[in-house]
């Protein structure tokens, strides 16, 4: 089973809101999740409070050869580099 790293929007119109999951890659972007390793918010007003991500999970995951999305790369990115700080 391929397994991908993405975004699952939930949330109002207008109003976005987004589930970092591991789905298989097959399936609907909407469709049920593997499992959800964190969320990302970007209307948050503080940085910290944007991207929440289970970086174990999602090493995890990345470790038995999940590919992550574009998006879901640079939100881990900026994940670590927040962490760091």
């Amino acid at each position: 089973m391929a397994v991908a790293i993405r975004l699952q929007r939930i949330g109002k119109p207008h109003q976005p809101y987004y589930r970092v999951v591991a789905v298989d890659h097959r399936r609907a972007a909407q469709g049920k999740p593997l499992e959800v390793l964190g969320s990302y918010n970007p209307r948050a007003e503080k940085a910290k409070d944007k991207v929440v991500l289970d970086t174990a999970r999602v090493e995890h995951w990345i470790k038995v050869g999940a590919k992550p999305s574009e998006t879901v790369a640079s939100l881990i990115k900026a994940a670590g580099k927040a962490a760091a700080k």
